[in-house]
């Protein structure tokens, strides 16, 4: 195993492991925030911030104008701080330009739309208030793409994944026993953009002084960001289409059953969103010297490690869904359960695509994330159209896990094909099915007789990933590179594991 890719792993584990940790807080308090929403408001109201939180993130996207992913594709690239900060300076300057276009063309159109998706008399202003924290949300998330691409986990998860929802969190639970009802999350989200767009801000000028020489370098990021305009917005099309669908064809009452679904079954995609923030610069940068081979070594051995991190979850949340949605959100939420199974296997085919899509991007042909993105979006309209009216949240589920594996077939074929790059070698494949095969059956055995509670769904987890660990030592799916990720884990619990690690060959078989 070359030393340069020790370096890259190790830098990739640590970065991952950061991220891993704001991301279940933030993810947690997101949870926590909506599992607050529904239980002190009606399914209904549930619904209907569901549908204000859709078109938020429509509009952030769109926004954004695929800067997200330019600006820290470019700093990376970049050591003088004139250019690095120039490029985040394009970035603001484009996105902050087309945020307040959006904003003031949404603020126009806020009654029409509170009539054809919403019912509610305050809903109207419900969704200005999520409009009018556009722009902060948008220069929140380019100043953490900055961040992102000076490679600092630690700032990213302090701007993003605290400031950010626990802010949110905080206002939500004092305004929602004020009385302000769906009023409550328009203005928490609007205070808590503000405010995680200032944390960013200066957490970014202790990276790069926002003050000093600038470079812009506008022309060059747009060309790069440009196709992934369209990608993005597909991919939020992707995720949210069916919220505002099933507002349309069926009412808010089942947007708020899948809404209590969804958050749940997009737990499963922590863990590879994690890699992803410190993955893109990696890719970027050994594309840039032209080391593919290193890409396909990384690529691979974090998709193995991603699809047996996330296992555990999609065990519990197809076999225990009942008991999942019960411990979250009550008994209101009864016709969540099925939705939250469909959902999650199709949440987990980003753990067998891994992290394809940003290894698109670091390779710079962003137009086959149109591609991607364009066939995934198409399924899902298409689908949505036919079972929504018949089969409501459960057609909506379908919909949406069909796009999904989809999405990722289409990735990964791509990557493949073009450039030989893949996420099955013969240790992660055997892993994808000795997994399942194993562990599947003797799970659901105990799903017949035994219910989770609140108490006792963290310690089945564990229990889970501990035989997932043991069955891929022992079934011969370790890999020399999988020292490195032993070798991290041990430093990060400060002790040593060595019964699995006389399961690593010294060399590739």
């Amino acid at each position: 195993m070359s030393t340069t890719r020790e370096e890259n792993l190790t830098t990739l584990l640590t970065g991952a492991g950061l991220v891993t940790v704001g991301k279940l807080v933030g993810s947690f308090t997101t949870l926590g925030e909506r599992v607050l929403i529904g239980r002190l408001l009606t399914p209904e109201a549930y619904g209907e911030v569901s549908v204000g939180l859709a078109l938020l993130a429509f509009a952030t996207t769109g926004a954004l104008v695929g800067f997200s992913q330019g600006v820290p594709r470019y700093i990376s690239r970049f050591d003088d701080d004139a250019d690095r900060r120039g490029v985040w300076v394009s970035g603001v300057v484009v996105t902050g330009t087309v945020a307040l276009v959006l904003a003031a063309v949404l603020l126009v159109s806020v009654e029409w739309l509170s009539e054809a998706l919403l019912a509610r008399a305050d809903s109207s202003a419900m969704l200005a208030l999520f409009v009018l924290a556009l722009p902060f949300v948008v220069g929140m998330k380019i100043t953490v793409a900055a961040i992102r691409g000076h490679n600092n986990a630690v700032y990213r998860i302090y701007a993003q994944d605290l400031a950010y929802p626990l802010t949110r969190m905080a206002l939500l639970v004092v305004l929602l026993y004020a009385g302000l009802d769906v009023l409550a999350a328009g203005y928490a989200y609007l205070v808590a953009a503000i405010l995680s767009f200032a944390v960013a801000l200066l957490l970014l000028h202790r990276l790069t002084a926002l003050r000093g020489e600038v470079r812009t370098h506008v022309r060059e990021v747009g060309r790069f960001s440009l196709p992934i305009v369209v990608s993005g917005v597909l991919t939020v099309l992707l995720t949210r289409t069916d919220t505002l669908m099933l507002s349309y064809f069926r009412g808010t009452y089942e947007v708020g059953q899948y809404s209590a679904a969804y958050p749940i079954a997009n737990g499963l995609i922590i863990v590879i969103s994690s890699f992803g923030f410190l993955y893109l610069p990696l890719a970027s940068r050994l594309d840039a010297d032209d080391e593919h081979d290193e890409i396909d070594s990384i690529y691979e051995t974090t998709t193995k490690w991603i699809y047996l991190v996330t296992f555990p979850a999609l065990v519990t949340f197809v076999l225990f869904a009942e008991d999942v949605v019960r411990i979250f959100f009550g008994a209101a939420y009864a016709d969540a359960p099925i939705a939250l199974a469909i959902l999650s296997v199709g949440f987990f085919t980003n753990a067998v695509g891994g992290r394809n899509r940003e290894t698109i991007s670091a390779l710079g042909v962003t137009a086959y994330l149109m591609v991607v993105n364009g066939a995934a979006f198409g399924i899902n309209i298409v689908l949505n159209l036919w079972l929504i009216p018949e089969y409501g949240l459960v057609g909506a589920a379908v919909a949406s896990a069909i796009a999904y594996g989809t999405l990722n077939a289409t990735a990964c074929g791509i990557l493949w094909k073009k450039y030989d790059i893949t996420p099955f070698s013969r240790w992660s494949t055997r892993t994808f099915v000795v997994l399942p095969l194993t562990l599947l059956p003797p799970a659901y055995v105990v799903s017949q007789y035994v219910s989770l509670s609140i108490v006792t769904i963290l310690p089945w987890l564990v229990a889970v990933g501990l035989l997932s660990i043991a069955v891929v030592a022992v079934t011969g799916c370790l890999q020399p590179e999988d020292e490195i990720v032993l070798a991290f884990v041990e430093r990060l619990l400060g002790v040593e594991i060595p019964v699995i690690r006389r399961f690593i060959p010294d060399e590739p078989q």
